[in-house]
């Protein structure tokens, strides 16, 4: 069952002014886990977009609303990570505070969409609760797994 969901969109030019400011370096840290701009810094002229997209307000944001937290209850950027196994969607992993109050919460599979384009990037977040994770009873497709969009079966007469 659907426990959370998260929707954020982001202006690639801003987190851009962000990291290119007097303040990026510090922003960089406080914002991104070495992991994340290690991917972001390797993307070169996509960097900014990357960051947008995948790490910074748009995918971090999306996570926090559908935990239900906002910036509030001690939850920290560096809680949510996105991560991608090469050839894999990417995928958000959960540490600190935001891990306890999930798993308090009953919040099992997080699943992450992200998309951008040169101005403006978004992710979508949904959680579903341990039951519908653990029992299978919602099946794993490259769609629902943040695979990104691709042609759609065609609708049958209803």
């Amino acid at each position: 069952m659907i426990v959370g969901l998260g929707v954020d969109v982001c202006d690639v030019a801003r987190i851009r002014r962000a990291l290119e400011g007097r303040a990026g370096a510090r922003f960089q840290t406080r914002v991104f886990t070495a992991a994340e701009q290690a991917y972001c810094e390797a993307r070169r002229r996509g960097r900014f977009a990357s960051y947008a997209a995948r790490f910074a307000f748009a995918a971090k944001e999306a996570a926090m609303k559908a935990l239900g937290t906002g910036w509030a209850q001690g939850v920290g950027w560096r809680d949510f990570e996105v991560v991608r196994a090469h050839g894999a969607p990417p995928r958000l992993v959960l540490h600190g505070r935001a891990a306890a109050l999930a798993r308090r919460r009953g919040m099992a599979r997080w699943l992450l969409a992200l998309t951008h384009t040169g101005e403006s990037a978004l992710a979508s977040v949904v959680v579903e609760d341990g039951v519908s994770a653990a029992g299978g009873a919602v099946p794993q497709t490259r769609r629902a797994a943040g695979g990104g969009s691709g042609p759609r079966p065609p609708r049958g007469r209803r």
